[in-house]
């Protein structure tokens, strides 16, 4: 066999739960941007932009990322880059106006100035909204517009960004300083999973999410060869060599463990800095071990089967982040506009199909799944205000418990971040607590307005 293959083809394991399909569909209608919470961040953005105009009357303040394709978490980050005239990034001249306009967090700006982007990382002060703010680089908004064209392309595309998103931001591997890999990345992979995908065209809407889900974890977490192969998305996708790759490489770069090359900027390895990569991988299979349990003929004799989710099996959101959500439709609700990549992304929704007639004749011999939810919500345990998962880290995704609705875990959330599942067999999710959110749990605990926020996150 070529060495450079890197995904052996699965073989049919047949129609995945059609309750997962359905799950995703219904995560991803709960957690995807609401109209209020993209009229606060337009606020922030005004801010920043306020004082940025301020100090260079000439400057243009763009934004990319997440917030510009829609495919951000309640408390996903703002990136925006500033185009101005400068020899340097004047990183150090926005640090001191932003604390004189009391823009920010005081403990909360950071000037990473030997970073390969140097960027200023802040929380803004008003809403908690974490904002990176970079100089002079075209990339990230040539990025945003690659990965709107991809989101068109493949309509099943956000679902599973947003699900992969929140299964990484609760493990702390979202972001490359901590160990994680980067958006940018993910959804790379997540592009490459569907573009190469042997048995199905990815591009039709009446796929099944479960399925597809469970695949991307045993193609990341099994299958890839990140030790030989490195992704290729343009002209149509390829696994290749990583020798080839480096024959490309600019500055005397190495293809890194997980490598990615960049469709935009030839020579560029959008791994190259996501160290914790195998991390990752990790933590991928032991979702396709807990997903492909829960959806294998084995599970109909499950004990707790009707009063718990199965992708509650991996991802979680807090209660924190309900209060969050409904402080902002409170205080932002009457100022929505519907923004054109919204309103498309409901038309989008509109089309996602049952994936099959099999899948309709389940769901009717089911429970009603909003009543599979409120039963797992009487029968599981909330999370405390005094407990260690109830500050500002829980943003990171534990728990959701929402009219009734809940997506729980196998298992409880313990001091040292990691997830002992009570029916994997004694199975322990592999990893453990990075330390980087209790300096964001003191930090909350500083705030100085705390009448204005929940009573959850104010705390």
């Amino acid at each position: 066999m070529d060495p450079r293959v890197a995904w052996i083809q699965p073989e049919q394991k047949g129609p995945a739960n059609a309750l997962l399909h359905e799950e995703i569909i219904d995560f991803y209608d709960f957690m995807s941007p609401r109209p209020e919470e993209a009229a606060m961040r337009r606020e922030v953005v005004k801010r920043i932009e306020t004082v940025i105009k301020d100090l260079w009357p000439t400057a243009d303040v763009q934004i990319f990322g997440s917030f510009s394709t829609g495919l951000y978490l309640p408390t996903s980050d703002i990136d925006l880059v500033v185009f101005g005239k400068w020899e340097r990034p004047p990183l150090q001249m926005l640090e001191q106006a932003l604390r004189k306009h009391n823009v920010a967090e005081p403990y909360s700006i950071k000037v990473l100035d030997k970073a390969t982007v140097p960027i200023i990382k802040l929380t803004d002060q008003e809403t908690e909204v974490k904002v990176d703010i970079s100089f002079n680089v075209e990339t990230g908004v040539k990025a945003a517009r690659f990965i709107k064209e991809y989101m068109k392309k493949y309509s099943l595309l956000p679902y599973l960004i947003l699900v992969l998103k929140q299964f990484l931001l609760q493990r702390d591997l979202n972001e490359v300083f901590t160990g994680g890999i980067s958006s940018y990345s993910l959804i790379l992979m997540a592009i490459s999973f569907l573009q190469l995908h042997p048995r199905i065209d990815a591009r039709r809407a009446d796929e099944n999410l479960g399925m597809l889900l469970i695949e991307f974890f045993e193609l990341y977490g099994r299958n890839f060869n990140y030790l030989k192969t490195g992704i290729r998305i343009k002209n149509g996708g390829a696994y290749i060599a990583k020798e080839e790759i480096m024959k490309v490489m600019t500055n005397g770069y190495r293809p890194s463990m997980l490598c990615i090359e960049d469709p935009l900027l030839p020579g560029n390895d959008v791994g190259r800095s996501s160290y914790g990569a195998m991390q990752v991988k990790q933590v991928f299979d032991y979702a396709y071990i807990v997903l492909s349990h829960a959806v294998s003929p084995l599970a109909r004799s499950y004990p707790n089967r009707d009063s718990e989710s199965t992708l509650g099996r991996i991802i979680k959101v807090t209660q924190e982040v309900i209060d969050y959500r409904a402080w902002i439709k409170k205080k932002w609700g009457s100022k929505i506009n519907l923004s054109p990549e919204l309103d498309n992304r409901l038309k989008i929704r509109d089309q996602i199909a049952p994936c099959n007639g099999e899948q309709q004749q389940n769901r009717d011999s089911e429970p009603p799944y909003n009543q599979r939810l409120t039963l797992s919500l009487t029968s599981t345990q909330q999370l405390s205000s005094g407990s260690s998962a109830s500050s500002v880290s829980s943003l990171s995704g534990s728990d959701i418990q929402h009219s009734g609705m809940k997506f729980s875990m196998k298992g409880t959330h313990n001091q040292g971040n990691s997830y002992s599942p009570v029916s994997s067999g004694g199975m322990r999710q592999p990893v453990g607590n990075r330390g980087h959110h209790q300096y964001n749990r003191n930090m909350w605990r500083r705030k100085k307005h705390r009448d204005s926020l929940p009573i959850s996150l104010s705390r």
